[in-house]
């Protein structure tokens, strides 16, 4: 079961942070007319935003089930990653139009000593909060964690890219400061693209245990000659899963719900994270008939 207390109090704790960074590099880039700084301050405050959409996925996720969602709210959390995506989807544009419009008006910034100490202090900032948040969205099963990581994850990666790009403008290459605008561009708009593509999968309801390997378990059950139409579907903390067992077809109906609480068990265990399981049991003419149907 997810602490959503405690991830809430996580992402507080990580939105300031992420704020603080992104003020650091948008004042200082404005000040010294980088546009890579900035490109890469405005990447830092949508790390910010997307903190508090988590924090209201959370606050949706964290309600009980009730008559109108019998299976819980989790997947609000998720919803709230798509949300995320689309944050950055919206940086990565407007940091485009932004290095565009410096193509046609270009300034050379003022690269100092002081430029480079604000990216390394902001690196070591950005490599504590992303392994911090990914060893506790790990820890803690959340979506909003695992991917707020990666987020915070491209922020180092394109903080690198600033620094040499000041260190390609000292050394008289100025329209580097643009170009890395356009790979910061790019950055936000794959990670965008990776955590859409990760929270798609349990939004459409994607298998998350292989059929074979849950066969596997179900066979290994006394009294069970087989099963199939074995599904999965819901995220790797909730996982629901239902298949059809094949009994013989004179077995008395107590015996059949004893054999149905063995496979329940027996999945449970090898599968802890699995939460929910429907069992149908069928007798194997009553499986004839409906394939016929099928067919």
């Amino acid at each position: 079961m997810q602490n959503y207390n405690l991830i809430r109090k996580i992402l507080i704790f990580i939105l300031g942070l992420n704020w603080l960074i992104a003020l650091i590099k948008l004042i200082f880039g404005y000040f010294i007319k980088s546009v890579s700084m900035i490109a890469d301050g405005f990447h830092s405050f949508s790390d910010g935003a997307s903190n508090i959409v988590g924090l209201i996925g959370v606050s949706f996720a964290a309600k009980p089930a009730d008559k109108e969602h019998l299976y819980g709210h989790k997947k609000y959390e998720t919803f709230a990653c798509v949300m995320i995506a689309v944050i950055l989807f919206i940086i990565a544009f407007n940091v485009l139009l932004h290095a565009i419009q410096r193509l046609f008006k270009p300034l050379i910034p003022e690269v100092n000593i002081y430029s480079f100490i604000i990216m390394g202090i902001t690196i070591i900032i950005n490599i504590f909060v992303s392994k911090y948040e990914y060893q506790k969205g790990k820890k803690l099963n959340s979506d909003i964690l695992i991917s707020d990581s990666y987020h915070s994850r491209s922020d180092i990666l394109t903080s690198i890219l600033v620094i040499i790009t000041l260190i390609s403008v000292k050394l008289g290459f100025p329209l580097m400061d643009i170009f890395s605008s356009f790979l910061i561009t790019f950055f936000i708009a794959s990670l965008g693209l990776k955590i859409l593509k990760e929270s798609s999968r349990i939004l459409c309801d994607t298998a998350i245990i292989e059929t074979e390997r849950i066969e596997k378990i179900v066979k290994g059950v006394n009294g069970v000659l087989g099963c199939h139409k074995i599904r999965t579907r819901g995220r790797q903390d909730d996982i629901h899963m239902d298949l059809h067992v094949l009994v013989k077809s004179d077995m008395h109906m107590d015996r059949a719900h004893c054999i149905s609480y063995e496979i329940e068990d027996k999945i449970k265990k090898a599968f802890p994270k699995v939460t929910d399981i429907v069992v149908h049991m069928e007798s194997p003419a009553k499986r004839k008939k409906y394939k016929k149907q099928e067919d």
